[in-house]
């Protein structure tokens, strides 16, 4: 069992537990960057959250735990741009790392990943993810004071590019090249406010549709990396649910066309271009990276992706249409 004195002193300090209650804590999965807790107070349930140094993975992949500071910076933000898409933080321990935020109950709630996986698709969820992530992105490009607010820093590479475009690269010698190419374009990018981590396990589907949760990955940056990095996961659940194939695709096409219907800040056909060089890259990383997706576990799947995402690197198409057809060839039943 976890020690959890320090995180009661840091519900203290903060204000969010008062200092005669003792909270009640339990432990909630699903993630291999942080601790995270259900807490009852008086007040009712809150999510508490604390990121680790070292990630919950087969291979050494260290992070700086001060990416909590931009986690909250990226939560307060996007809050006041899609105030029912994101939740509220409650409080801040820069000191321990601590953030306390609203509890979303399962009972009215549920895991986007979740409803993919049992063939659940609704393609009005994917239609509002595009949108209001192209919200998030219009909203803070260009905006002096947002970019203050993310100075460059290494946690975005520590966190993102080097465990998976690096690490793939180690693992494909032969497209090397073009994933350390991906690295340097990304990181030359400073465009627009970027969670980091667009996934359907990180987008939680409420009364007012989705909220994006656990942007340890926030910085400001390259836009276009949000849209590709969950463009990815839709293709990777046709192979975990085959039978909703075309459903999965359908989606992908949905989200890609509303997020871009929001691009106001550049060209839409320069952000896709961007977009569809990222995706394949994201996609072999996924695979080879040093966060393998737990649900691609036939060989038969991996390969499929592998080659789908070398021939993308390498033939570099520039719109997201492209990579849906070239991926949708010879998909293998599972």
């Amino acid at each position: 069992m976890t020690d959890t004195s320090d995180l009661t002193a840091s519900l203290r300090s903060i204000g969010v537990a008062t200092a005669d209650e003792e909270p009640r804590y339990e432990p909630l999965t699903g993630g291999v960057s942080s601790e995270i807790w259900r807490v009852d107070l008086r007040r009712g349930p809150i999510c508490v959250k604390r990121p680790l140094p070292k990630l919950r993975v087969a291979t050494d992949w260290f992070a700086p735990v001060e990416r909590s500071q931009y986690e909250v910076r990226w939560l307060r933000l996007a809050r006041e741009i899609i105030p029912d898409s994101v939740p509220k933080v409650l409080g801040f321990d820069p000191l321990l790392h601590v953030i306390a935020m609203t509890y979303l109950n399962p009972s009215t709630h549920r895991q986007w990943k979740t409803d993919l996986r049992e063939g659940r698709v609704d393609h009005a969820i994917a239609a509002a993810v595009g949108d209001r992530l192209a919200r998030v992105h219009a909203a803070t490009s260009g905006r002096a004071d947002v970019e203050e607010a993310f100075p460059p820093n290494d946690i975005f590479y520590k966190i993102r590019l080097e465990p998976y475009f690096e690490e793939a690269a180690r693992r494909h010698s032969d497209v090397a090249s073009l994933l350390h190419a991906l690295v340097a374009k990304t990181i030359g990018v400073r465009r627009a406010l970027v969670h980091g981590d667009v996934s359907p396990k990180n987008i939680m589907i409420g009364p007012a549709g989705p909220i994006f949760l656990d942007a340890e990955a926030a910085c400001y940056g390259e836009p276009a990396f949000d849209l590709a990095f969950c463009l990815t996961h839709l293709l990777l659940k046709c192979l975990w649910t085959p039978a909703s194939t075309p459903e999965f695709l359908r989606s992908f096409d949905t989200l890609g066309a509303n997020y871009l219907r929001g691009v106001t800040w550049e060209s839409r056909w320069s952000l896709e271009a961007r977009a569809a060089a990222l995706l394949p890259g994201i996609l072999l990383a996924r695979i080879d990276g040093k966060s393998p997706v737990e649900y691609v576990t036939e060989e038969s799947q991996r390969s499929h992706a592998r080659k789908v995402a070398r021939a993308l690197l390498i033939e570099h198409p520039r719109r997201l249409a492209d990579i849906r057809v070239v991926w949708s060839q010879d998909l293998p039943l599972g």
